[in-house]
């Protein structure tokens, strides 16, 4: 991973619109201030305008500086780099950010869900934080102090979240969290981040409508994953038809707004049905006789966690089958193929940015060291890679800033470059989104996918699209 440093200098703001609030904000605010990412350099980059045609904004070039004097090395077997400022790790001499920081530690936190309905999707976010962290360790920690681990519980409900990420935050004095899957968990904890002033580093692919100062967003925004896919479903499978499906709660929601509004104004197509679910049900017999009824083209599917077992399972035993019906998911990664059974699912299609059957090298020694941690027979999802970055993209914002201190590494972060991640090229926005590749996946019986489709260069994060709400 060869980390280089950039840094916009630009104020940074935070920004969520309540959903009942976007059509009217969206339509007085064309351009936002914090619209700076650009692609001035020589990189080759897909601006949010060649995703959508009626975005009239004009962001601002991107102000980047390259911070000389920074050396790059192989991190072990992997091929992810340690960065530096010379020879010996940096550090920092003193400690005045008031966090969990000794002269030999730095302590952060994990939130995700090990128990409950959604701990199907959180356990290898869980495994591949912490397999991150021994990794630094290994080659000496950040500003010369070893990462230390304290790790809760949000127990699939968002309440919980809430009450431990204050723990984490006012008891334990954490300088970063690596935390949440589910939109309704980040917006739990959302307030205590901003009123605490903590870090998080969100890894999951999420509807957008949100920027702020206290959280990166890791996984993809909604214009990244939905739109590409939806051009792929209309111009590759030909797909005129389509049946919203999801869990009933706000990225399922928001992301299929996003999906009606591209599908019915950019493809012309029509939406023939959409339906929400309750988190952890279980039962979907009405649904199966809506889609056969329906007959759409395609089923465009957000349903998340347990739920995936059950409706991929009575697809199969309705007859709604690969051979008979294409499905393009928002929501099914590896991880959720170990419960749903690779049977169930193959076939199906799968949008996201990351696949673990990627070729290239760096995945290649990535998902080796990951099974070698935690089994053979583990597996990396989308999500599971992008909770990967996390610890990686911190502590190069704190090397950086040369500091723990919140705001410091957050001034620092905009620009980091993360150019042989497992996944391919990224980089961090000034909107704390990443810019990464759209892929199309096909679900294979042995539980893996078949990379069918890829953008043919990363996307521009824009987690408010104008003219889609």
């Amino acid at each position: 991973m060869q980390i280089t440093f950039q840094c916009d200098c630009g104020e940074y703001v935070n920004r969520r619109i309540p959903v009942a609030n976007l059509a009217s904000y969206i339509a007085s605010n064309s351009n936002q201030p914090w619209q700076k990412a650009g692609a001035t350099d020589k990189e080759n980059v897909m601006s949010a305008d060649d995703r959508i045609e009626d975005d009239a904004r004009t962001p601002s070039p991107l102000r980047r500086k390259l911070i000389g004097g920074l050396a790059a090395a192989p991190l072990m077997a992997l091929g992810l780099p340690r960065t530096s400022f010379a020879q010996t790790p940096p550090t920092a001499k003193v400690n005045t950010t008031g966090l969990a920081v000794t002269d030999t530690s730095v302590t952060v936190g994990q939130l995700h869900s090990a128990t409950g309905t959604m701990a199907i999707s959180e356990t290898g976010s869980i495994q591949a934080e912490r397999l991150a962290i021994e990794q630094i360790n290994a080659m000496g920690g950040v500003l010369g102090r070893k990462i230390q681990i304290i790790q809760e519980d949000g127990a699939s409900d968002w309440p919980t979240f809430a009450e431990k990420s204050k723990k984490l935050l006012e008891n334990d004095h954490v300088a970063a969290v690596f935390g949440c899957w589910t939109s309704a968990s980040r917006k739990a904890v959302l307030p205590v981040f901003e009123k605490d002033n903590g870090l998080l580093y969100y890894p999951t692919f999420y509807e957008g409508l949100e920027q702020s100062k206290n959280v990166f967003y890791t996984g993809q925004e909604a214009t990244q994953q939905i739109l590409w896919a939806l051009d792929w479903a209309s111009n590759t499978k030909k797909a005129k038809t389509f049946f919203l499906i999801g869990s009933d709660y706000i990225w399922p929601r928001t992301s299929n707004k996003i999906a009606r509004r591209h599908i019915e104004q950019h493809l012309h197509a029509k939406v023939v049905g959409e339906e929400y679910y309750p988190l952890g049900t279980t039962e979907f017999a009405s649904l199966m006789n809506k889609i056969k009824l329906a007959r759409p083209d395609c089923i465009f599917a957000s349903v998340v966690g347990g739920s995936n077992v059950a409706f991929y399972k009575q697809l199969k035993a309705a007859g709604i089958t690969p051979q008979k019906q294409f499905l393009l998911t928002l929501s099914v990664t590896e991880d959720e193929v170990l419960g749903i059974g690779g049977d169930n699912f193959a076939g199906f299609y799968s949008s996201m940015k990351y696949f673990e059957s990627l070729d290239n090298e760096n995945n290649k020694k990535f998902v080796a060291a990951f099974k070698a941690r935690y089994g053979q027979k583990s597996v990396i999802g989308d999500v599971t890679q992008a909770a990967y970055l996390g610890p990686w993209i911190w502590k190069a914002a704190c090397e950086r800033a040369g500091s723990f201190d919140v705001d410091k590494v957050v001034a620092s972060s905009a620009g980091i470059d993360v150019a042989n991640a497992p996944q391919g090229y990224a980089k961090v926005d000034a909107n704390h989104h990443l810019w990464s590749r759209s892929l199309i996946g096909q679900g294979q019986a042995d539980g893996q996918f078949k990379v069918v489709a890829q953008s043919d260069q990363p996307i521009q994060p824009n987690p408010f699209p104008k003219g889609y709400m």
